[in-house]
């Protein structure tokens, strides 16, 4: 018999029968089907319920809650939980409920809810753990709202599968459910050639079952509306001077700075850091090792004579030493235009060296893809305003491809299809449900905020950013064809581009450990639950949910190597761990660092007010101040990374699950494995930062959220 749930230190009440009081009662447990109606001299059977509200803000209710136990054999009259008094946040309520014969195997709780005096009053309740008759404990998970005036059946935290369904009541439910979501989450066109989203205008018009907490909600309305202030920028923010000088931008009070952040505005210039940000800044993700030069970009041994030691570039090549940042995707793109003021977007080609200490350096830097007089190759021995310039027109580069493909496209609308085909296919009782869900947590609500704050119209990345306005959806929509299944796979994206031998790229070391202790959790609970490949390629719900997700996020687009079916358990667990690592540890990796390594404005340029140059010689410190975003721009963009990187209150870190969603021995102990592990990598991890000047903090476990939701 099940004892059933993931919490730790939790006694089993003694078996009934161990109580002489009880001994009629499981006598009666024996003989099920013997009707008892008519007996006045026997003990009813007593199943205890012990109802947990959450501990959210306005968890409670002052409605009345009437509670029903279903089983295969009968159910139980309608119990009301609440008589006199409302239920509090963060309460348990014990509840009895007397039948004068055995349920059976129980099948669901029927919660209602009744407004008291007329008025609407949510309840969000947690769990109803259930005592049976016989000793048996059942978990009921919930963790959901409940509306006033409305139904909720609950079923058991038992995992599965949809052919394991035999009681035709749990199949009815079970497809019930499924149509009911499916009418409830529909897909929509944001554009054209990009991945479907959410049909709903607002994160409050979403269902109540995954609405922000209050205390999400209010916090982050209140960031938003206080970045600002927070930062004491709000004098900057309608300021449309140029800056002065560098020295002007240093003399701007931001508040506390983190020592990543010092760290940066001291070193922004430095060739070793720019070279270092793209092993690990905030995008790591678009540097790849260089055996052979692109015919448009004619770098020639002269030019870098002196840069490599006694070596020669085509030497460096094929010892593996070179390699390559293309911007080639934002090409022919046109800048936005920012406050009346035209703004340029550059696709620029950059060519790095990893030095045999270990330290990435830039050689060249041509700002445009056609090679010709009026695109000079750029170099660390040109004049320091030359190679400066060029250097912060790769990182205004850097701001749109990160911004667009690598943190919108690549982590929030990924994660918003994964989560909208899950909650469409999968019910609650499939184990891929139970698995997912903690990775699903305000995802919709913070893409649909995004689309409306940052890229609508009005929106921050549309105000105050070069790739604002009509690029934005065109670079979208060529992301979108960049995309394929390994470039997703940390392990297969770091053997295509080349880079499992460049030393000190942090976000590899701790992202490779990260998959591979993800991959091993998914594996233990998804194993268990698919005894073998048959069960894979027999589970309707699971195929109709890669289906969807190779439909609406993939476009049908077979190139991309998204498979449209699952015939193994081995594939199953690999793509499930591309999902999970997607959502928490991906977007921790690109997210996180956006505020301490882009707060310092001339590091990550949101928008650039003058056109790439076009000869050698000519720029001057002026050239450089007028180029970089006025005073504005500056604090709204500034107000907009900090947001994007402010870790709210509600944080749940990656391996932090308090829904008990599952009560089945071996995923409970899958669990606990896994967050050993999480634990033992963060040891790790912090043994390694204290040897280094920077620390690599981003993967760090315990600043991972288990899903996008910030």
């Amino acid at each position: 018999m099940r004892n059933t749930h993931c919490s730790e230190g939790e006694e089993k009440s003694p078996h009934p029968a161990s109580n002489p009081s009880h001994i009629i009662t499981h006598y009666l447990l024996l003989t099920p089907s013997q009707d008892i109606s008519c007996r006045t001299d026997i003990a009813m059977l007593t199943y205890t319920l012990t109802v947990c509200t959450g501990e959210r803000i306005l968890s409670g209710t002052n409605s009345t809650v009437y509670i029903k136990l279903i089983g295969e054999e009968g159910e139980s009259d309608n119990k009301k939980l609440n008589p006199f008094i409302g239920l509090r946040h963060g309460s348990e309520k014990q509840l009895k409920i007397k039948t004068k014969k055995t349920l059976g195997e129980l099948l669901f709780v029927n919660l209602q809810s009744k407004k008291f005096m007329g008025l609407d009053d949510d309840w969000f309740c947690d769990k109803i753990l259930v005592e049976t008759p016989m000793g048996d404990r059942i978990t009921f998970p919930c963790y959901r709202w409940i509306q006033a005036e409305k139904e909720l059946q609950l079923r058991s935290a038992r995992a599965t599968l949809v052919f394991q369904d035999i009681n035709p009541q749990l199949k009815a439910q079970r497809s019930e459910l499924v149509e009911s979501h499916q009418d409830l989450f529909e897909w929509d066109v944001y554009a054209d050639g990009v991945p479907q989203t959410i049909r709903a205008g607002t994160a409050f018009g979403l269902p109540p079952v995954i609405q922000f907490s209050f205390q999400k909600q209010t916090e982050f309305i209140y960031t938003a509306a206080q970045a600002l202030i927070s930062l004491n920028l709000q004098v900057l923010a309608n300021n449309m001077e140029q800056w002065k000088s560098i020295d002007e931008l240093h003399e701007v009070n931001v508040g506390k700075k983190t020592k990543t952040y010092e760290y940066v505005e001291e070193h922004w210039a430095e060739d070793e850091f720019f070279g270092y940000q793209f092993l690990n800044g905030i995008n790591p993700m678009m540097i790849k090792r260089c055996s052979t030069l692109p015919e448009n970009f004619p770098v020639t041994e002269d030019m870098v004579k002196g840069l490599l030691g006694d070596s020669t570039l085509e030497k460096e090549m094929q010892k593996g030493n070179i390699f390559l940042c293309d911007y080639k995707m934002l090409e022919g793109l046109v800048g936005n235009v920012v406050l009346c003021k035209q703004q340029y977007l550059t696709a620029p080609l950059c060519l790095l060296y990893s030095n045999p200490e270990g330290k990435m350096l830039p050689l060249a830097i041509q700002l445009g893809q056609n090679p010709g007089a009026d695109n000079p190759i750029f170099l660390p021995t040109d004049t320091k305003n030359d190679w400066l310039l060029a250097k912060i027109y790769v990182r205004a580069a850097e701001f749109s491809v990160h911004e667009v493909d690598f943190h919108l496209l690549r982590t929030h609308l990924l994660s918003e299809v994964f989560t909208v085909a899950t909650l469409r296919h999968l019910p609650c009782p499939h184990p891929l449900f139970k698995l997912l869900y903690p990775h699903t947590r305000y995802t919709l609500q913070i893409s649909i905020m995004a689309r409306n704050q940052l890229i609508s119209e009005t929106g921050a990345i549309t105000m105050y950013s070069g790739i604002g306005g009509q690029s934005l959806p065109e670079l979208l929509r060529r992301a979108t064809d960049s995309l394929t299944y390994s470039s997703l796979c940390l392990p297969e994206s770091i053997s295509e581009r080349g880079l499992e031998n460049v030393h000190n790229y942090y976000y590899r070391d701790d992202g490779i450990k990260l998959w591979n202790i993800i991959n091993k959790y998914v594996g233990g609970v998804l194993q268990y639950y698919y005894k073998s490949d048959e069960d894979v390629q027999k589970d309707t719900e699971l195929q109709r949910w890669i289906m969807e997700i190779f439909k609406h996020g993939f476009l049908l687009n077979k190139s991309t190597g998204i498979p449209e079916s699952f015939q193994t358990v081995v594939d199953l667990v690999k793509f499930v761990t591309m999902v999970i690592f997607t959502a928490s540890a991906q977007h921790a990796a690109v997210n996180n660092g956006q505020f301490e390594f882009g707060g310092w404005m001339p590091n990550f340029p949101s928008a650039l007010g003058k056109p790439p140059p076009k000869k050698k010689g000519q720029t001057t410190e002026m050239t450089i101040l007028q180029t970089l975003p006025n005073k504005s721009i500056t604090a709204n963009s500034m107000a907009v990374v900090k947001l994007l990187s402010t870790q709210s209150t509600d944080f749940r870190a990656l391996g932090d699950f308090p829904d008990q969603l599952f009560d089945e021995e071996i995923p409970c102990s899958a669990l606990k494995e896994f967050q050993k592990d999480l634990k033992a990598l963060e040891d790790t991890i912090g043994q390694r930062n204290a040897t280094i000047a920077l620390p690599y903090v981003y993967l760090m476990p315990k600043n991972i959220e288990n899903s996008v939701a910030i």
